[in-house]
């Protein structure tokens, strides 16, 4: 080596000194075999070519960026491009931020309500189900449910073509309606009660378009508005634009069934998993609509 190429070469110190990386650390780089040195000292010391400097900027960035010293090794020996790995990085980041939100997202529900310990444990086991998983809680729900009713492939099929699943950001507001869901997906007694509701409010039946149609509550909430007294005459109309002449006591069953489960609740909760909009309370409707159909069997 000539004299100029001698002094041409930088200790650990020197280069060190040049990037502003720390000594230490571009000793250990060297010893793992990430920057070599190219050639030693009479005393031993390693020293680096004019080049290292370049190379030991690009370590630092691919460290920075939050490549494995593997990796990092691959990239400067060119034995991998890196494109390719930071690709693949590039997946790993949007994987952990996503499961960051969620995390966000629990806390904030277990800001909000309070939560024990225990509660809090069981929202995080399900918020961070699979999406298989989370299906599989939904498929077998509505299989227990609807299984033999009449109408119930059809639901299945209907909520197979709308999913509930929780998006790869989801809002504390979804998750904590999420969570409110599966908890009463998994419930026995709410799932005993939905089925009863599904049974009396088959498809076809004038129970039916209470739960499954928006008609029904449409117009009882326009007569409702329209100052229209459950007790009276006019509320009578009312039920036989809706009903005809069908039979007001399996009417009201179905209606007290659908209450009795929380279906209003069940898709409201739907709804906020999707990131829809909050609908209006329907229980003034659903009680208006119970004063009259009383009415009208205290009348006969």
């Amino acid at each position: 080596m000539s004299e100029d190429e001698h002094q041409a070469c930088l200790t650990i110190g020197q280069l060190a000194d040049r990037t502003g990386v720390p000594v230490r650390t571009v000793r250990y780089w060297s010893d793992v075999g990430v920057l070599t040195p190219e050639r030693r000292s009479g005393g031993g010391y390693r020293l680096y070519g004019a080049e290292a400097v370049a190379r030991l900027e690009l370590v630092r960035t691919l460290r920075e960026l939050g490549l494995g010293l593997e990796e990092v090794s691959r990239v400067v020996r060119r034995e991998a491009p890196v494109a390719e790995i930071a690709a693949a990085h590039v997946a790993a980041l949007d994987a952990r931020i996503r499961a960051l939100k969620v995390s966000r997202a629990v806390l904030s529900t277990v800001a909000e309500r309070g939560s024990t310990a225990e509660e809090t444990a069981l929202m995080n086991k399900l918020a961070r189900l699979s999406v298989a998983q989370r299906r599989n809680i939904i498929e077998d729900f509505m299989l227990e449910v609807s299984e033999g009713v009449d109408g119930g492939p059809e639901l299945a099929e209907r909520l197979r073509r709308s999913p509930v699943e929780l998006p790869d950001s989801p809002t504390p507001e979804q998750v904590d309606a999420w969570l409110q869901l599966a908890e009463l997906m998994q419930d026995p007694d709410f799932r005993s009660r939905m089925r009863k509701m599904l049974e009396l409010n088959v498809k076809g039946s004038p129970g039916g378009s209470i739960w499954f149609t928006r008609h029904v509550v449409n117009v009882v909430s326009e007569a409702r508005e329209d100052g229209v007294d459950p007790d009276g005459p006019d509320a009578s109309e009312v039920l036989t634009d809706l009903f005809g002449d069908a039979d007001r006591a399996g009417i009201l069953q179905g209606l007290d069934a659908g209450l009795e489960a929380g279906a209003d609740r069940y898709a409201e909760l739907l709804r906020s998993v999707r990131g829809h909009e909050p609908q209006p309370s329907r229980a003034p409707d659903y009680e208006w609509l119970g004063r009259a159909l009383r009415a009208e069997l205290r009348r006969e």
